[in-house]
């Protein structure tokens, strides 16, 4: 467990997430910003309370973070493309992402990770959920694990219409709509810690490589119950302000879709990752 002497660190669970405090992201300097980092290796998720941030002051946190990249699918705000608005309206039913999923895992480099910004949040609900990915596969058999060591999986973009948003429903339905797809290792090593993690998720990942959906449908319905149990999980509750950071490449999150007839506004910006090993 590292040291902290910079910022405060509450974890929020046992199994990943804490809260940093004292800490302004528009006024970090570098030993700060190594103890952030620090803390996201540890607990794969962060979360800041009370972050006014601009878009431009969004930007310079993610770029000390990783290289912020453009969104498949969703344009992003005047000014900024890499900063993507998550919105959800008063009168609609359906929000960005709701089902457990790791972020675009059909992209041949899926991202390294994902922060999240509240600018509205409705007066209650609207939370989301984050599973540890490591637990998942760490607690899987040995012989289920050297079984899935073994094997890739067929990650599609074609499978993820519970993720997608109004503008690119509305895209689609012009018949301008791109699929995306990608194989990647079943069980991933992560490039910083060194530690595996299971990587499919319900939202896209469609069978094996080499294998009908059909004859892929069994383990990988009993895997996709086993990554988001109770207890590898935890929740956050947001307010205006708040910003979550997760590790997209052992990790997976849930936005929780129970506000409706309120509005939710977030601002999202994805970071460059590599491709699994």
């Amino acid at each position: 467990m590292a040291s902290y002497r910079r910022i405060k660190v509450k974890p929020v669970a046992g199994a990943l997430g804490a809260e940093i405090g004292g800490v302004d992201l528009a006024k970090i300097d570098d030993a700060t910003f190594a103890e952030i980092e620090a803390a996201w290796l540890e607990h794969l998720v962060v979360f800041f309370r009370d972050q006014t941030l601009t878009p431009a002051a969004f930007m310079t946190f993610a770029r000390r973070m990783g290289k912020p990249i453009e969104y498949p699918f969703v344009k992003g705000i005047e000014g900024f493309p890499e900063v993507i608005e998550v919105k959800k309206l008063e009168h609609e039913k359906h929000n960005f992402g709701g089902i457990w999923h790791s972020d675009t895992a059909y992209l041949d480099q899926p991202p390294m990770g994902s922060m999240l910004l509240a600018r509205e949040v409705p007066p209650h609900g609207g939370d989301t959920e984050f599973a540890n990915q490591y637990l998942a596969y760490e607690t899987l058999s040995p012989e289920l694990q050297r079984v899935l060591s073994g094997l890739k999986a067929v990650n599609t973009s074609a499978k993820a219409n519970v993720t997608r948003t109004r503008e690119d429903r509305i895209k689609e339905q012009g018949g301008s709509g791109k699929d995306y797809e990608a194989e990647h290792p079943v069980v991933r090593t992560h490039p910083e810690t060194g530690r595996k993690a299971l990587y499919v998720n319900c939202a896209h990942t469609a069978r094996f490589a080499g294998m009908t959906e059909e004859e892929s449908a069994p383990l990988l319905e009993f895997l996709f119950r086993h990554q988001v149990k109770p207890e590898f999980t935890c929740r956050f509750s947001w307010r205006t302000g708040s910003l979550a950071f997760w590790d997209n490449r052992c990790t997976q999150h849930n936005p929780i879709n129970d506000y409706h007839g309120h509005r939710r506004v977030m601002h999202r910006i994805t970071l460059a990752g590599d491709r699994p090993k």
